[in-house]
């Protein structure tokens, strides 16, 4: 899909028979490890967020258009190290829920290749909290 036909359906009107996919939202787990500067991680859950919410686009449109209809709710958690992603990102491939990973490019404090921020959603919130619930806020 081409970032016109995307950017459509996202701003077109919502269906009146869409079905209800209750609560959304899009959950970002960084990375303690790295011990990354606000700023940093601040960018790099930019990067997370912007990264979900396009790949969401094509693959789970109405998970996404259901998340923009509702405020775009977006949490914010801690993970120790990168060990957890791939607990994390295999969990939510066996639920079918998106999954986007960000890398550092290495311009600035870490190392390039440093996995950063995992973004999961944009969501069902129940589904969500099986796979992120017991993780603590940022």
């Amino acid at each position: 899909m081409g970032i016109r036909s995307f950017l459509h359906r996202l701003t077109a009107p919502t269906p009146v028979h869409m079905p209800s996919l209750g609560s959304q939202k899009l959950v970002c787990v960084v990375n303690q490890s790295l011990k990354m500067g606000k700023g940093k991680v601040a960018a790099q859950v930019g990067h997370a967020a912007v990264g979900a919410f396009l790949d969401a686009g094509s693959s789970h449109p109405g998970h996404v258009e259901a998340w923009l209809a509702s405020g775009q709710k977006k949490i914010c958690v801690k993970a120790p190290d990168e060990s957890l992603f791939e607990e994390l990102v295999q969990s939510a491939q066996r639920l079918g829920v998106p999954v986007h990973l960000v890398k550092d490019a290495g311009h600035t404090q870490i190392p390039a290749g440093s996995q950063t921020v995992l973004a999961l959603g944009p969501y069902n919130d129940d589904v969500l909290d099986t796979i992120t619930g017991d993780l603590k806020l940022l």
